[in-house]
């Protein structure tokens, strides 16, 4: 699915990828409103975010951690590897502690809480624009942090021992969804899932399969407690 805006010209032609329709609508009214901003289109997942990629060629793509049919963090690599140009922006619910640094290492140059969109959207589009990078006050106070002081021998969360993928499949145990499940939806085996899972207990330090999904379910709730 993509959108196709007009009268763009001279502009900064955005695309939207998130599967919240009521969401993108809000975004697009607030870049809109700028003079040299525009949304250029829209998509929801993977295949609609290339295509609209290929025929729309926006200057930038921001882009929801959690999609359809993949992560954002998995669609940012994807996007890189084909196009080294185009700037990308991450906004998400998700805990910006946890999230934003696989973002920069994936390579977006922006990360916006969507609870603090309203206020930080425009000014975090014009500072990736300009060639900066943007991130809230207290998650550049935490990458500062570790840059001076290096890594620390206990991290702020045993998740931040989790790679990309793994932390992708722990969400998605904490979600209910069995190994099968998690194989569709991330397009593997369910032999590879379960060796993800195997890693995933081994760093957390957990006993068995019903520590590691009493662990995910609770983390899951604390992060839709946070979004409320």
């Amino acid at each position: 699915m993509a959108a196709t805006k007009t009268n763009n010209t001279g502009k900064h032609r955005i695309l939207i990828v998130d599967d919240h329709p009521i969401f993108r609508q809000g975004l697009t009214q607030l870049i809109n409103q700028e003079d040299d901003l525009c949304v250029c289109g829209e998509a929801d997942d993977y295949q609609s975010a290339m295509k609209a990629l290929a025929e729309l060629k926006p200057d930038m793509i921001i882009v929801d951690i959690t999609l359809k049919d993949m992560s954002g963090i998995d669609l940012i690599k994807e996007v890189r590897k084909f196009n080294r140009v185009i700037t990308m922006l991450v906004i998400s619910m998700h805990d910006e502690s946890l999230y934003a640094a696989r973002a920069f290492r994936a390579g977006a140059k922006g990360y916006v809480m969507k609870q603090e969109a309203s206020e930080s959207i425009v000014q975090a589009i014009h500072q990736v624009r300009s060639g900066g990078i943007y991130a809230s006050p207290k998650m550049t106070e935490q990458i500062l942090s570790r840059f001076v002081e290096g890594p620390k021998d206990s991290a702020e969360s045993p998740l931040q021992a989790l790679t990309d993928r793994e932390i992708e499949v722990f969400q998605l145990i904490g979600e209910g969804l069995g190994i099968s499940e998690i194989g569709l939806r991330l397009h593997l085996s369910v032999k590879t899932i379960g060796t993800y899972r195997e890693r995933i207990k081994e760093k957390l330090n957990l006993k068995n399969s019903t520590e590691l999904l009493r662990y995910a379910l609770n983390w899951v709730e604390k992060e839709r407690e946070s979004q409320k």
